[in-house]
Formats: structure tokens, C-alpha cells, sequence
């Protein structure tokens, strides 16, 4: 059975009391581990290590141009006047630690490693006079501008970084406002209507009389009859609108007609809250 296991500092399983009594006493070494109780003196010879299964980065690099810029910086270099020999030396030792552990990592430095070199024979070899009054062009120039674009942008992103950012330095407080000025009055539900309906139908039947009499009633008239005891009152109680005493079929009729009203938009029923006492007014203002 294949173990892994860290070199280094002994390590030792919990058991329990009762399995740690039966364990062997070491007499003449001190175990590195313990292994299901009991005690390894020597690693297994089958133990496997890979090759990168611990990796150190002392410096950690963005890219080539963060590894150059580095360089530059840290030795105080002026960088529109690169030391390219000396800069180049210490840049191709980087490449190649980085090189024997991950070569697909170093290729991106290898083209930069080239560029240097070629930046550097160019600057061996005598320059091009292309126009006898202007000087011949520096073969670092290109360079010197993309490190000062580079470091232009590395800068900007370590400030918006120092930024508060919303999630990890803050919290957004939330709170409702009501933004309407005027107040929304509970709307009056058809349970409401059919309680206090039902109240005075109980209240119309304890005063009524035994009196059989023939009466025509007409809901258009009885509208009307509504609209005039709304007509300058600002609010009237729903059930101050209703002659109790007149029995319930005047109940049902006038009824019917504050429905009817209702639906045509020309009176409102409200309320201030719930539970509380209805109203009733007009929906217009009668000139």
C-alpha cells in the first residue's frame, strides 16, 4: 500500500487510550510518524514525492515587462538610460530558475529575453543617419515607452485597489422611504362589505314588523337618492346611508345602489385602516 507522508517533523495519529497501550516502546530511535498505530523508524520505501508538490515563489511577476520594470526600480536604474548588459544578466538568471521548473511560463520571458538581446546589438552596431540634421534614433526608445505605459497602468490599478470597494470594505445599507406624498388610504375589500353587510341585515331583522305592504322600489331612484345625501359631505359612514328601520328590502335596494355606484366611479369607498369604520363620498365635486 502506496503512503504519503511529510518529511520533516514527527507526526503522531490520535487513538484511543485502550489501542495506545498495546503500542511497542521505542528503545532505540524515536519514530518519525505514526501509521494506524504504529510507529514508522524509516520512510517507506514506496513513498512518492513529486517533483513540484512543494514550490516557493519569492517574487511573483505580472508578466515580463513587470519582471524588466523590477529590475529597473530596484537598483535605482534611470529608465530612459537602461543599463541593458547588466539589466539583461540579471533578467536571463530569472528566466532560467523559472525555465526548469515551467517552460511554458518562460516562453513569454524568453521573447522578451530576445528582445533585449536585439535591443543590445543594435545599440553595438553603428547607427543608421537617415537625415545628416536629426539624431539617429535611440534602439531603446520603444522599450522605455512601453515600461512607462506599463507602470502608468500599474499605478492606477494599485489605487483603484486602495479604493473602498462595495462587498469587501463596506456593506450598502438599505431602507425604504415612501416617496408618495399623499396617503394611500387601505383599500376596502369585498369581505369587508359583506361583514358589516351582514351586521345590519342582523340589525334590520330585530326592527322589523310583521306589516305586509306592496311596494315598488326603483334602484335608479335610489341613486340618486345616495348621490343627493353625499352631495356637501366630505365623508358620510357607510352605514349612516341605510334606513334600518324600513325593513330589508329598502336595505337590499339601496344597496344594490351603492354597488352600482360604486362601479360607475361615482362615489369611493374607503377606509382609514383596517378594522376600521367604512366611508363613503363622492368620486367628483358637483359644481
Amino acid at each position: 500500500m502506496s503512503t504519503e507522508l511529510t518529511p520533516g517533523a514527527p507526526q503522531e495519529l490520535a487513538l484511543p487510550q485502550s489501542e495506545a497501550s498495546d503500542l511497542p516502546e521505542v528503545v532505540d530511535g524515536v519514530a518519525v510518524a505514526r501509521l494506524y498505530g504504529e510507529p514508522l523508524f524509516k520512510l517507506p520505501q514506496d513513498l512518492y514525492i513529486p517533483p513540484d508538490a512543494l514550490e516557493v515563489f519569492l517574487e511573483a511577476f505580472q508578466g515580463p515587462l513587470d519582471l524588466l520594470l523590477y529590475l529597473i526600480r530596484r537598483q535605482n536604474f534611470n529608465i530612459l538610460d537602461i543599463p541593458l548588459a547588466e539589466v539583461t544578466q540579471q533578467y536571463l538568471s530569472y528566466v532560467e530558475q523559472i525555465r526548469r521548473h515551467n517552460l511554458e511560463l518562460a516562453s513569454e520571458y524568453l521573447l522578451m529575453a530576445a528582445m533585449l538581446i536585439e535591443i543590445k546589438s543594435r545599440m553595438l552596431l553603428p547607427p543608421k543617419k537617415a537625415d545628416p540634421n536629426s539624431e539617429p534614433e535611440d534602439p531603446r526608445a520603444e522599450l522605455v515607452r512601453r515600461l512607462l505605459e506599463y507602470e502608468k497602468i500599474k499605478l492606477a490599478a494599485r489605487r483603484l485597489d486602495e479604493l473602498p470597494v462595495l462587498g469587501r470594505d463596506f456593506l450598502r445599507a438599505q431602507i425604504h422611504i415612501e416617496q408618495s406624498l399623499t396617503p394611500r388610504l387601505p383599500e376596502v375589500s369585498a369581505d369587508d362589505l359583506r361583514a358589516v353587510w351582514a351586521d345590519m341585515m342582523r340589525r334590520a331583522q330585530l326592527k322589523q314588523h310583521h306589516k305586509i305592504s306592496r311596494e315598488q322600489l326603483s334602484v335608479r331612484e335610489y341613486m340618486s337618492h345616495l348621490l343627493r345625501r353625499l352631495q356637501g359631505q366630505r365623508y358620510v359612514e357607510f352605514e349612516d346611508l341605510f334606513e334600518l328601520d324600513r325593513g330589508p328590502q329598502v336595505l337590499v335596494v339601496s344597496f344594490i345602489a351603492m354597488l352600482e355606484l360604486a362601479r360607475e366611479r361615482l362615489v369611493e369607498i374607503t377606509q382609514a385602516e383596517a378594522f376600521a369604520p367604512i366611508y363613503v363620498r363622492l368620486a367628483y365635486t358637483p359644481a
